[in-house]
Formats: structure tokens, sequence, C-alpha cells
């Protein structure tokens, strides 16, 4: 009898600090769908749910997808989401099945849990306290004891911008295989140093962390254990869990998988120091963009990321740029529904002033929205759907809701009904704009721009610019955080639980 497996995505990273509400409609972006509809959607994929349905088709097992929910960073998740993603899974595995696969992020806050995937683990374990369970989670992840004790098999993304999601679900499918022939025993060991630092100095691909994903790295493909993950953690959330943490699972014995892993951890506290953001003034990142020769620029909005819990709706960088004359550039997408109806109405080739952005307000940063005033021509209008051919994400559908670019005769500025992330540069090429013969690029993203966008590229700016996914962390009022935390705390000490 072939196996029957339970493969499900429930991903959510929660910004506290975000004005934005988390109903279930908000993970409609890509259907909150079940069954064939989530595998038509999900199958072929570069995302972990893709990975994990890759893995069941070559074990030739049968399985269900019961619940397939993906929303863009916001608020804390609604309670009554949590409860109609959760219950789906839950009473899925509840039928009976040999193992379940999880696409989770690793980061999500409800209104009632701080540890979303934790609460979704324990009740699995309530009714199925012996069915093997295989997490693929972010490399933002904020690592718990629930977590850990929750799942059987635990990997994380080893990129940033995040381009092996397919493969981190791969790495914890071949280990769950192995396991279900009973060729190993995986056993999982985990440790945090209590380290928050901004995910601008996070990505792998370079100093400091490409050290220590090195470090996990060398010790899964040699075979020494069998899966090792890094977890910068995310630090837009006042919970009590954040830190830098890291998972090995390991075959049988933990010994030597836990030397390595605290090996890992003890070098990131050596050099806690510099995985620390230093900010600088807006003014002086856009005039040093406007310094540099060819092109194309790109500025990046890290202050202001959807893919952090931005309202993708502040207007500083581009008010900034316009202030200094910065010409022949692209910018966006910037959401704002009213104005994309109002651009929609005057039909291409129509002549309008718009209240650009700055309709949200921002009380967890003491921000209020500020719309900047744009004149210009309607130059293009679609429904803002496109698959995404860049290395992250690859083959997903990206749904941007209606879409409309203005021309200001120096800039060509994208508007949308949706939040969307710019990892790919179908943002504007879907709508006629080729952003490789633009002199400057203006983008909101913190790291995942460079999957599309970084090898455009000429020069690279990041631009601090104002929003509630800002990359300076003495910008947040964090009042249920666990002290002592560095940088919070930059004389602390380790004691003998986290050394």
């Amino acid at each position: 009898m072939p196996k029957k497996f339970v493969v499900a995505m429930m991903m959510h990273e929660t910004n506290t600090f975000s004005p934005l509400a988390t109903p279930m409609a908000s993970f409609a972006r890509k259907g909150a769908v079940s069954g064939p509809v989530a595998i038509a959607e999900t199958e072929g994929t570069n995302t972990s749910l893709g990975g994990f349905i890759e893995v069941a088709r070559k074990a030739g097992a049968e399985f269900t997808v019961p619940m397939a929910a993906d929303a863009h960073p916001s608020g804390p998740v609604g309670d009554a989401a949590f409860e109609e993603m959760a219950t789906a899974i839950v009473e899925e595995v509840g039928r009976g099945c040999d193992a379940v696969l999880l696409a989770l992020h690793g980061a999500m806050v409800t209104q009632t849990f701080d540890d979303g995937e934790g609460e979704l683990l324990r009740r699995i374990r309530a009714i199925a306290p012996e069915v093997p369970i295989a997490v693929a989670l972010d490399f933002h992840a904020q690592m718990t004891e629930a977590m850990v004790r929750g799942a059987t098999i635990i990997t994380g993304y080893r990129t940033y911008p995040h381009i092996d999601m397919a493969d981190t679900a791969r790495r914890a499918g071949r280990t769950l295989l192995r396991m279900l022939a009973r060729e190993i025993a995986p056993k999982m060991v985990w440790g945090q140093r209590p380290i928050m630092s901004s995910s601008l100095v996070h990505t792998p691909s370079r100093e400091p962390m490409r050290t220590l994903m090195g470090m996990a790295n060398a010790a899964e493909d040699s075979g020494e254990v069998l899966n090792a993950s890094v977890f910068g953690g995310f630090p837009q959330a006042d919970i009590p869990h954040l830190g830098l943490s890291s998972v090995f699972v390991c075959d049988r014995r933990t010994a030597e998988g836990e030397v390595i892993m605290n090996r890992i951890l003890d070098t990131a506290w050596e050099r806690r120091e510099e995985f620390l953001f230093r900010p600088e003034a807006l003014p002086v990142q856009v005039a040093r963009a406007k310094s540099l020769s060819g092109g194309p620029i790109v500025l990046a909005d890290h202050g202001d990321n959807t893919a952090s819990g931005g309202t993708q709706d502040v207007m500083s960088v581009i008010e900034e740029a316009m202030r200094q004359g910065l010409e022949d550039a692209c910018a966006g997408p910037i959401c704002d529904p009213g104005c994309v109806a109002q651009m929609i109405e005057a039909g291409v080739g129509g002549e309008v002033t718009l209240a650009l952005g700055g309709k949200v307000d921002m009380p967890a940063m003491g921000l209020k929205g500020k719309p900047l005033t744009v004149s210009g021509r309607v130059k293009c209008i679609t429904d803002g759907q496109f698959k995404v051919t860049g290395p992250m994400a690859t083959g997903n559908i990206v749904r941007m809701g209606r879409t409309a670019v203005l021309d200001t005769g120096k800039m060509l500025i994208v508007v949308s009904e949706k939040r969307s992330e710019p990892y790919d540069l179908g943002v504007f090429t879907h709508c006629g704009i080729d952003p490789a013969r633009k002199k400057y690029v203006l983008i909101k993203s913190r790291q995942h721009f460079r999957a599309g966008f970084e090898p455009i590229a000429k020069h690279i700016v990041m631009c601090d610019g104002d929003g509630c996914t800002a990359s300076d962390l003495k910008l947040f009022k964090y009042t249920r955080i666990k002290r002592p935390l560095y940088p919070f705390d930059p004389d602390m000490r380790l004691g003998n639980n986290e050394a």
C-alpha cells in the first residue's frame, strides 16, 4: 500500500508594529486554497509547498493538501484566520496518515499566540503523537521549544533572498523518507543566542552570516549530520522569543551535532557587533545615488518593505528623489487603490494629479501618513498579474490587483491595488517598463530585490526610508522582549543555559 502524506502550507511573517490587519482574506493572494486547486497553483514552483509536493510525488505517496495559505507580512494574524487554517490541517491529520509535511514560516504571531507554528504543531501532536512531521521554515524563523518538540525534522532556507525554498523542502523530505525506510532515526538539537539584529545584515551571501551558514552547510553536506539550519530571526516582532538560533537534525545521537551547532552559535556571539545596522540620513543616500555614473542604479527603500510588513505606500524616498531632481527613473509598486481607480477613470493618455500614497498611519512608529502630490499622464493600465521568471519563487503567479503607470516626465511610477514585494523584474516589465534601460530604479525591499534586480544593477544604494520595517532597531518600542538581549544590553554576559 502506498504511504499517505498530509502536505500543507500555513505561512505568515508577523510584524507586530505593522498597522495592517491579517484576516483570512489576507491569505487570498494565493487563494488560501486546498486540494487539487492548491496542487495546481503550487506544483513545480520554487516554493516550500512545491518542494514537498515533489517529494510526495517521487515517493509514490498518496497525499492531500488540506490548506495552502500564504499572506504578505503584516500585523498579527486574526484568531479566526488561524483557527480556520490550523483546523483544516489538524482535522486532515486526524483522518490518518503516515507523515506530515508542513511549509511554515516560523515567525507567525496571532492575536492569541506568540508562536503560531508551535501551537499548530502542539495540536497535531495532541491527536497524532507518533506521526513523523517534516517542517520547512523561512530563514527568519524565530525558533521555540514548542516547534522543536512538535516537529520530527526541521530545515531552514540557506539563502536570502530566498532562492532555495523548494530545495529546503526537499532536504527535509529526503530525511523523512529515509526515516520511513528505517535507515535513520532522526533526533533534533537546537540552541539560541540572545542577539537581535537587523535583517539587513542577515544575508548568508555576505559576512557575518556567511561564516555561520557555511559551517552549517558543511556539516550537512558532508554527512556529519542529517540537516543543519541557522535562523537569523525576525526583529520586527515584540515577543519574548527573539534571537539568533540553529537547529540540527542528527541520526540517533545528538552529541556531535550539538558540538558543531554550539560552535556556530558561539561564533555568532563573538561577532555580534557585526550584526548591527548603522543608519544614515536619507538625503545623503539619495545624493550618493545621484553622484554615481552609469545605470541602472537601484535605490532600495528598506523602511517600507512589503516582505517585512510594510504598508508599501510611504513616499519618503520618492519624495527625496524628486526633490534632488533624479530623472530617467522608474519606481514602485506603490499600493494605493484609490489612485489606481482615479487613473483608470482617466484612461491611458489621461492627465491626472494624484495625492499618492501616505494613506496609512503607523501608530506604533509614531508616523502619520503623508501623501505626495504628483501629476502626469497615465501610461499603462494592467490587471497586475504575471508569472515569476526570476530565481526566487520561480513559477509563482503574482497578483498585484489592478495596476496603472503614471508618467511624470522624469519618473514612471507603478501604482497597484495590492502590496507586492519587488523581487522579480515582472513588477515593471508586465506593464511595459524595462528597468534595465533606466538610470534609476526605486523599489521597496530589503534583500529580496537582489534576486531579480542585482543582475541588472550597476550600483545599489540602500535607502533608510520611513516605515514600520525600518532597519534601525532604535526606532521600535519593545515592551515584551526577554532581557538581557543584545544590542539593547551591550555589556551582557551569557548564562549557562545560553553558552
